[in-house]
């Protein structure tokens, strides 16, 4: 639109949601959304797009051209809106995340938000009190959970959104997530692969000794011997692989997890070639990685060099690390859904799998904390297995069948096995649901710059505006 001025990008709306959906009479609590209207012609489409799991303030680029939402925004005369996930940043029904407050977190409750969200906003804008789902075309967006977000929203609420776009969306919960590692493997330089996997075999060797000198000396190798706990060390050394996370196309020698794979790899100024050293060098640069280079400083913060140590940094055996209850705390607030509707517990792979993390890693560690999380809710640990199918059976998980709805994907994204992507998947999509396959990692899709240095990534970057288009030619409004 033109002739007027627009206002700034980082202009905070307030939507008054309701607490719970399922009891109306308990009032509401306030939203936050952002938006731009900037490239919005009427008849456009309204492109929402959930922030999830963190505070959507640092999520503003989402309104650009620079991203997916408002590349797509631009050429489809559309305008975009940022939606804060409730009990996340500043959109929380209640002043703190006590248990009892964040019963009112859950999946259901995240899907109930988009459609009274959708249905009752009076968009801040000309025309904007005539823009519900009956009258302009909605489009649903999300990458990683709020991704899965999409396909659930689009499977329970069928007809509510014109189209959805879900980048790389876990939508298949698990309990024992060990194959999160498995893209890693694959695609991490193999001279590092071999090494972590030759350590890693090393580690569960002496762990499993008894040897309790050797365990000791072990830990201490790495920085860690104040680390009682041997899962917990075990989760140490994971942090370290969980990096990858953290890459995108761009990604230089620099990042952490490329700067790891160098240390492994270098010995007396030479690269090895792809059986990697073995592991007793792997072992020893590991550990000078670790308490030689910025890992565990970085890691660890501030407590790094605190009377606590090390052992603070990892510990997960004290129950009162965890009885903050104050809001804008995304680990707790995800925590919740993790112990609740998810699991996604990152885990050591079957003892007859090449492994980069523990096999001594299992879901009974993270499920533990939970009880430390939530002891009003669970006196022992939960079964998330159990809760991760009964997600999977409400929400369709793998096995939807959803029309206009976008599946993007990223060989070397870590998440890619809960994804349809998923070797295991049965779900192999349609015309109507299409499903895109990049060389990105994350959410790469979602970053124009990402398809700038690929091809592929492009490519399904394209193909979603294309269509897109076709689909918005085809609706119509019912009102």
């Amino acid at each position: 639109m033109t002739g007027e001025a627009l206002p700034s990008l980082d202009t905070v709306y307030y939507f008054d949601q309701l607490i719970d959906h399922d009891d109306p009479s308990l009032g509401t609590f306030q939203q936050r959304y952002w938006m731009s209207y900037n490239y919005y012609q009427p008849g456009g489409p309204i492109l929402l797009m959930n922030a999830g799991e963190q505070d959507a303030s640092g999520h503003i680029g989402y309104l650009t051209t620079t991203t997916i939402t408002g590349y797509l925004a631009e050429k489809l005369n559309g305008t975009v809106v940022l939606l804060e996930h409730r009990f996340f940043g500043q959109s929380n029904p209640y002043p703190d995340l006590t248990t009892e407050s964040l019963r009112v977190l859950t999946i259901q409750q995240a899907i109930d938000d988009h459609e009274y969200f959708v249905k009752n906003v009076q968009l801040p804008m000309p025309g904007g009190d005539q823009l519900g789902p009956d009258k302009a075309p909605w489009i649903l967006f999300g990458g990683s959970y709020p991704g899965a977000l999409t396909s659930y929203t689009m499977y329970n609420k069928p007809g509510l959104f014109a189209a959805g776009y879900a980048s790389s969306a876990v939508v298949e919960a698990t309990s024992d997530f060990w194959n999160y590692y498995e893209p890693i493997r694959e695609y991490m330089p193999q001279n590092c692969s071999a090494d972590v996997e030759a350590a890693i075999a090393y580690v569960d060797e002496v762990l499993q000794s008894g040897n309790a000198t050797a365990i000791q000396a072990l830990k201490e190798n790495f920085g860690l011997g104040e680390l009682t706990h041997d899962d917990d060390f075990e989760w140490a050394l994971a942090t370290v692989i969980q990096t990858w996370q953290d890459l995108y196309l761009s990604s230089g020698r620099g990042q952490t997890f490329n700067k790891f794979c160098l240390s492994i790899a270098s010995k007396d100024g030479e690269i090895a070639g792809p059986e990697g050293w073995g592991a007793e060098h792997a072992i020893s640069a590991w550990g000078s990685f670790y308490l030689d280079g910025p890992f565990l400083p970085s890691r660890c913060g501030s407590i790094y060099d605190s009377d606590a140590g090390r052992a603070a940094c990892f510990n997960t055996y004290n129950p009162y690390a965890y009885t903050a209850t104050n809001v804008n705390n995304w680990a707790r607030s995800w925590m919740w859904l993790l112990c609740n509707e998810f699991g996604f517990w990152q885990v050591g792979a079957p003892a007859t799998s090449p492994a980069l993390v523990s096999s001594l890693l299992t879901p009974a560690y993270w499920e533990r904390q939970c009880t430390y999380y939530f002891p009003e809710v669970f006196s022992s640990p939960p079964d998330t297995a159990a809760a991760a199918s009964r997600t999977n059976q409400k929400y369709g998980g793998w096995n939807v069948s959803t029309e206009r709805l976008i599946f993007l994907n990223g060989a070397r994204d870590p998440w890619r096995e809960v994804t349809v992507a998923a070797a295991a998947s049965p779900n192999h999509g349609s015309d109507l649901q299409p499903h895109l396959l990049g060389d990105g990692y994350h959410c790469s899709d979602m970053l124009i710059s990402e398809g700038n240095l690929s091809t592929l990534v492009n490519a399904e970057q394209q193909q979603s505006l294309q269509y897109f288009a076709q689909w918005l030619a085809d609706w119509k409004p019912t009102a």
